[in-house]
């Protein structure tokens, strides 16, 4: 009897690959060398610690010492767009088991987790409107609505643990957001103990995001991204990583690579915060490495208002003219699908800054 060959796990990133490899290949309009990278050659990356913020400092009833906190996660946010925190309150065992909630789910065959509609049908792999192996990542995903963890509709499959894990994550996570969001909010004068409504406004369990994120182990790594570069299109980004590493942002206009630390999570800065700040947060462009011998796991918690809700601002003038969460969205999905890539903030500048910008690359 012949033996069945175990179904496959992960998604056909290589046969991808192999397409539009052909395909850059006949747009140079010649036989290209057998791999041909999609991320550049450059100068050696270095590796470099985030700044570090101990949450801890915002709690302990001292005015100057929460102030002080405050202020330097404003710079961090001002000059990386990134930086980690300790002492978060998300739990280390917690983290360990959705970690382990998670290989279980990737290690589902590729079939089960595309069509079975699990998790609401929130899967996705790869770069569906890739033209270039520029364009391509290396990775899986569930994104995953926080409305609907909890909904009796969600389909979990056999994984009947999986539903109560993520909720716990989703809310210690978007506890650590919400606290971070109210502290950098307040440096810029936004204050929500004088009468102000709560920042962000029209964020809530219900629009938010969970993002559970697995980087296969790659053949052509280094030479393939496994998430494009990209900045995130939210108020702020809450990520978890296990250690295996391969996250690089930009910093003073090259690319560096974020080391891990096991007790910390990583905070960045999403274009909407960019825009409500009047652009003294930095929504900074980041992407992930793939890895040719280990795969990356990683969970992500969206900070993000309802569709219909203005982004607003934290003091006129704006450079930015008045915009939804839900315009942001399409525009941005629009771009991606003509362009191949998100073009962001600058479709949203005030006219009269576009004819600046223009004028000055005319002279």
């Amino acid at each position: 009897m012949p033996a069945f060959a175990e179904p496959a796990i992960d998604p056909p990133l290589a046969d991808s690959y192999r397409a539009l490899l052909r395909t850059d290949q006949l747009r140079r309009g010649g036989i290209a060398p057998a791999l041909s990278p999609a991320v550049p050659e450059s100068v050696a990356v270095l590796e470099r610690d985030l700044p570090m913020i101990d949450l801890k400092r915002l709690t302990s009833g001292d005015a100057g010492e929460r102030k002080a906190c405050a202020d330097a996660m404003a710079r961090a946010a001002s000059e990386w767009g990134f930086f980690q925190v300790i002492n978060h309150g998300v739990g280390r065992k917690l983290l360990e088991e959705m970690r382990r909630e998670q290989a279980r789910l990737f290690r589902l065959p590729f079939d089960t987790k595309e069509k079975a509609g699990l998790l609401n049908g929130s899967y996705r792999w790869g770069n569906p409107t890739a033209t270039s192996l520029r364009h391509l990542s290396w990775s899986e995903a569930f994104h995953v609505p926080l409305a609907s963890i909890s909904r009796e509709d969600c389909d979990y499959g056999k994984l009947s643990s999986l539903r109560a894990v993520m909720q716990e994550v989703a809310d210690a996570m978007s506890r650590v957001a919400d606290t971070v969001a109210a502290a950098l909010a307040e440096d810029l004068g936004h204050d929500a103990w004088g009468g102000e409504p709560a920042f962000p406004a029209g964020c809530d369990g219900t629009t938010c995001f969970l993002r559970l994120n697995r980087y296969p182990a790659c053949p052509f790594a280094p030479d393939t991204f496994g998430l494009v570069p990209h900045t995130d299109s939210d108020f702020l980004t809450i990520l978890c990583q296990d250690q295996v590493g391969g996250l690089q942002l930009m910093k003073d206009s090259r690319w560096v690579a974020v080391k891990p630390r096991p007790d910390a999570l990583i905070v960045n800065i999403g274009d909407l915060f960019q825009a409500w700040s009047n652009n003294r947060y930095k929504s900074v462009e980041h992407k992930v490495v793939a890895n040719a011998k280990a795969e990356r796991l990683s969970v992500a918690y969206f900070l993000c208002p309802s569709y219909d809700s203005p982004v607003g601002t934290c003091g006129e003038p704006s450079p930015y003219r008045p915009f939804t969460f839900g315009e942001y969205r399409r525009k941005v999905q629009d771009d991606v699908k003509r362009t191949g890539k998100k073009i962001g903030l600058p479709n949203f500048l005030k006219q009269s800054l576009v004819d600046s910008m223009n004028h000055s690359l005319c002279t």
